[in-house]
């Protein structure tokens, strides 16, 4: 909103459109130097001027105008008059169309996300493509979209001729009905260990994995088992994470649709024989082929992401597809994308690659082949242990206790992975993840129960100033009510203001981590108003003010938690 006003301001002086003077502005450091800053360089080489003698003649060239105008070095500061701006942020800030952008209106957008192999346990690291895709969902969402996500799962392919050579020779069913996923892995770990002093494993898991590709009755019972089980292992923790699918389609789903893939590569020669497998050359893009059939006749996961790509555009009719898939993909999805290109279908321009960092467990690396597995319901039991062991000496009589535990421990973990930025390899250490203090997911929740905390004391005192009484104290700021608009509360009130510019940039990104961010320096800001100001003992117009102002902020905490996922306790 006040970027939207200065930008409006320069625009009539500059020659640039309004969206790129918005990008260059800023927020200074420290309150002192304004509440908008304009940086001048990117004016020097059009202007033929040095960008300090820029600023002081545009600074010159504003005197006058609603908003105060300071020559800084090469910078233009600004300052908004608070006594008059106050309401009118307050205005905006409690209309229910406050952050509801509109840039996607009448568009869908497929989001790809999850897809954990079946037969192998829900780890720690499939947690980043679950809340990362999950957080996307609800950020389109926001911004005007149609979002639908899809679990992808990794339900096809050689490691299934692996699991069913690993059953046939050492599995044993009354452990595998006692632990299911474990045993399973147990198995494929097996497989991999013998594989390298018997070389037989290797066609035999090739041969089992042909006769699935051809419906042998056996093949398919044993794929159809492992499916059901990792399916009530998923749904387990999906429930856990809060998070739902609007479609669950592995990549088993396309089998039957990838003759139609091959033999649109065939009409358009794209298909070439290499080493007994058939390819498509991407020579010219610099990429090693694209294997599409291998030597033994059958489909490899490439052949089915083409298949994924026409079923998304033809029949759930995206506008947009996000493959929310690790950076360790990329190469995959270069190719695919490429292949797409080559058959001249220009809506994959549309379709793109989201990758984030590995994630490590207090330093560990996972490999589901050699049985390195951190558990993810292992993590998220021991973090609401731990919740609960904190919430029990902060607030021993605490109602609801272990719902409240659930709600931190799981918090912490989604929170801990979304604020960091989607590319950086994360290292997740519980304890961190866990304190109550500095940026993490408790920090935030405790800020949001400390706020419903002083509300309900507000009203249990009959304090007006609550939402019952926000128009009018909207109206009398607006009407020159003499108000002191401190500096702590004006932080909190332009932070709240370019919510909408943050979701705008988050989703322009593919990157939850912006309002992750964003929510921390709103809980920041409002704990410093909450030390530094009278807020139930001040006098009644500032008393009504700034309960105002404390509610809003809450709204806008449980709002952006709810986005990424994290529930709000009323009371910690």
């Amino acid at each position: 909103m006040l970027i939207a006003k200065v930008a409006e301001l320069l625009e009539s002086r500059l020659r640039m459109p309004r969206e790129e003077i918005e990008v260059l502005l800023e927020v200074p450091p420290r309150p002192e130097m304004g509440d908008i800053a304009f940086p001048c360089f990117t004016l020097a080489k059009t202007m033929k001027k040095a960008p300090a003698s820029i600023a002081a003649d545009l600074a010159a060239e504003l005197a006058g105008t609603e908003l105060k105008a300071e020559a800084a070095g090469p910078y233009i500061n600004f300052f908004f008059d608070r006594s008059k701006t106050a309401g009118e942020l307050l205005s905006a800030l409690t209309s229910p169309k406050f952050g509801k952008l509109t840039i996607g209106t009448g568009k869908k957008v497929v989001i790809d996300m999850s897809s954990p192999n079946i037969a192998k346990p829900f780890g720690i690291g499939h947690l980043r493509s679950t809340v990362i895709g999950a957080a996307l969902y609800r950020m389109y969402e926001e911004a005007g979209y149609t979002s639908e996500s899809v679990n992808h799962l990794g339900d096809w392919g050689t490691q299934f001729g692996k699991q069913i050579a690993a059953y046939k020779r050492w599995g044993d069913d009354e452990r595998l009905a006692k632990e299911p996923i474990k045993e399973s892995l147990s198995l494929y770990v097996k497989f991999h260990d013998e594989e390298e002093n018997d070389p037989s494993l290797g066609p035999e898991a090739r041969e089992w994995f042909r006769k699935l590709e051809q419906g042998d009755e056996e093949a398919v019972e044993l794929w159809k088992y492992f499916v059901d089980i990792s399916m009530q292992e998923f749904n387990r923790m999906y429930e856990r994470l809060g998070v739902k699918f609007d479609h669950v389609l592995g990549e088993s789903f396309y089998i039957d649709q990838t003759e139609n893939t091959v033999l649109k590569l065939k009409q358009a020669g794209l298909l070439t024989e290499s080493d007994e497998a058939m390819v498509v050359r991407l020579d010219e893009e610099g990429m090693p082929p694209c294997l599409i059939i291998k030597k033994d006749g059958t489909t490899i996961y490439p052949t089915r992401d083409l298949t994924t790509a026409y079923y998304r555009h033809d029949v759930m009719k995206a506008d947009e597809v996000l493959y929310v898939v690790g950076a360790e993909q990329k190469l995959h999805f270069q190719q695919v994308f490429a292949v797409l290109a080559k058959l001249e279908e220009e809506w994959s321009e549309h379709y793109i690659h989201v990758p984030f960092g590995l994630m490590k467990f207090e330093g560990r690396k996972m490999s589901t082949r050699r049985g390195k597995v951190v558990f993810l319901e292992e993590v998220l039991d021991e973090a609401v242990q731990r919740a609960s062991q904190i919430i029990n000496e902060k607030n021993p009589n605490l109602k609801d206790a272990a719902t409240v535990a659930e709600q931190v421990g799981i918090g912490a973990i989604v929170f801990g992975d979304l604020k960091n930025h989607r590319l950086n390899e994360v290292d997740f250490s519980l304890e961190e993840a866990l304190s109550f203090e500095g940026e993490t997911g408790p920090y935030v929740q405790y800020t949001y129960a400390r706020i419903q905390s002083l509300l309900s004391k507000a009203k249990s005192e009959q304090v007006t100033g609550t939402s019952d009484e926000i128009s009018s104290v909207d109206a009398s700021l607006n009407t020159g009510l003499v108000v002191d608009i401190s500096d702590s509360s004006w932080s909190v009130l332009k932070h709240l203001s370019r919510y909408p510019e943050q979701l705008e940039r988050g989703v322009r990104l593919k990157e939850p981590s912006v309002l992750a961010r964003y929510v921390i320096d709103l809980a920041q800001l409002y704990n410093r108003f909450y030390h530094q100001e009278k807020i139930l003992g001040s006098k009644e117009d500032e008393r009504k003010y700034k309960l105002e102002l404390t509610e809003i902020v809450g709204k806008r905490i449980k709002s952006i938690l709810a986005i990424l996922g994290v529930q709000t306790p009323e009371r910690m």
